[in-house]
């Protein structure tokens, strides 16, 4: 996998549709790669996401361009093709499950490397339906970008079942101004795993009100404020969305 090359012994793992890849995608990934000293965060369009059967309204290719527009310059960022579509080096053949996804590049971190799964708090609140879903935060840590005042009710409502989650003493403390909160995740064997909470993300950018607003022809005012600008521009070029 030579997207792994240089990556660095602290990675994140951050997949998604992409649908475009907009500013609140980019605010996650600089929150978690400052709160925890991430070396790289890896964003992974996917080809087929098995809770979207009805699949992404770009195609594959147009969605893995803009996410190297939009990460391009980024530092600590970088564009995996582990769940591309179909075969060919790195590529993962549909469905992809995210927790096959974390096992494939576990088996390619550098010796001693940690592997971290990123995602937002919609993701999270959903994982007990996801494929393998309890096994997912013993593959990789999980970092979640949470809402302001998330609960530990509400993260616990949310664990697939067998999990249950404990505030737990932090081992080593966020950079100043940033917050960071540890939980440790149990399963029904005993086995434990840190879960980290960036709290007060309060990213409200939604990639479906983005396509609507291009598909409105108000994406030159509006919709330009919540992309990155060589996306909205590549949006508008190739007739997106529309």
């Amino acid at each position: 996998m030579d997207w792994l090359e240089g990556a660095g012994s602290r990675i994140a793992f951050f997949g998604g549709s992409f649908d475009p890849p907009h500013l609140g995608h980019l605010a996650v990934a600089r929150a978690a790669r400052e709160a925890l000293a991430l070396d790289t965060v890896l964003f992974a369009p996917v080809g087929a996401q098995p809770l979207k059967p009805q699949g992404s309204m770009a195609s594959f290719e147009d969605r893995l361009a803009m996410t190297r527009l939009a990460t391009a310059g980024e530092p600590g960022m970088a564009v995996s093709l582990i769940d591309a579509p179909g075969a060919g080096p790195g590529a993962n053949p549909s469905p992809n499950y995210t927790f096959d996804t974390l096992m494939r590049l576990r088996a390619a971190l550098p010796v001693g490397g940690t592997l971290f799964c990123l995602m937002g708090a919609d993701s999270f609140v959903g994982l007990r339906g996801w494929r393998r879903g309890a096994e997912i935060p013993f593959a990789a840590k999980l970092i979640v970008a949470s809402r302001p005042g998330q609960r530990l009710d509400d993260l616990a409502a949310a664990l697939p079942p067998g999990l249950t989650i404990e505030a737990h003493a932090p081992g080593e403390s966020a950079p100043a101004g940033l917050a960071l909160e540890r939980y440790r995740l149990r399963n029904a064997a005993g086995d434990c795993a840190p879960l980290c909470l960036l709290p007060g993300l309060h990213v409200e950018i939604s990639a479906s009100e983005i396509r609507e607003q291009v598909r409105a022809g108000s994406a030159p005012a509006q919709a330009r404020e919540l992309l990155a600008p060589a996306v909205a521009e590549y949006i508008g070029s190739h007739g997106l969305y529309r």
